[in-house]
């Protein structure tokens, strides 16, 4: 693995490459989080280079912003082109597919496939809410390097309620006509009926429930979880040979 930083706008952001093949960005959610995301990263070393970050205000990332989905969205351009890459993979986990989706509506020439891990959520509603704060508690969490940024949290999910309620954003995701797999956990304390809307939404959307798995699903459901990803990318893999 080679951690490197790089600049976006004038602020430092932490990134961290390893594995070889098809390039694959791996966004961690929050918003507001440090990353925890190398054990995915090392489920893929051997088909993809994995490159992970850290939002700014981040753990190692630094704190100017703003903090904003459109920065984000800016953020990972600036990696894409510091690494050199024409197009890539994009994916995350929880919040972090969301904001995947986010970028792949953005630029969508430079996507090859989105990966979707326990996120890729547009709306909610009451129900859905009031059920994720009831089980909470009891669902295992992965470990933090670093404590969780509540600015950015705060202000990231305001920019991102203003994002999901643009008045052509459902035409926008069905008009991404590239692969894309949203993964979630069976036990998952959050609804899942979001992701399956927005898997049915995406052309080449394919949801996939698997059985045992909580939020993280690598901790109890690894190699399900991995077997699906390593699908994934072959599947990216045999297309981008034919063009």
């Amino acid at each position: 693995m080679v951690e490197k930083y790089i600049d976006s706008r004038g602020t430092r952001i932490w990134t961290a490459a390893q594995g070889s093949g098809i390039p694959l960005l791996l966004c961690n959610g929050g918003p507001g989080c440090c990353d925890y995301l190398q054990p995915i990263a090392e489920m893929l070393e051997d088909l993809a280079c994995v490159i992970r970050f850290e939002q700014r205000g981040c753990g190692r990332s630094d704190l100017p912003g703003p903090y904003d989905v459109e920065t984000c969205i800016s953020d990972m351009e600036a990696i894409r082109e510091s690494y050199g890459l024409n197009r890539w993979v994009v994916g995350g986990h929880s919040w972090g597919a969301n904001l995947a989706i986010a970028y792949s509506i953005a630029h969508a020439n430079r996507v090859m496939g989105i990966i979707g891990i326990s996120g890729g959520v547009i709306h909610k509603d009451r129900a859905w809410s009031n059920q994720y704060t009831r089980l909470k508690d009891q669902e295992t969490v992965p470990d933090f390097l670093y404590p969780p940024n509540l600015e950015v949290n705060e202000q990231v999910n305001e920019s991102w309620g203003g994002f999901v309620r643009k008045p052509d954003l459902l035409r926008m995701i069905a008009d991404i006509s590239i692969p894309a797999i949203l993964i979630c956990g069976e036990r998952d304390v959050r609804p899942s009926w979001p992701i399956q809307q927005l898997a049915t939404l995406l052309p080449r959307g394919k949801f996939v429930s698997i059985q045992g798995a909580e939020h993280a699903i690598w901790l109890l459901r690894p190699n399900e979880l991995a077997n699906c990803l390593r699908d994934f990318i072959a599947l990216i893999a045999k297309e981008t040979a034919h063009l």
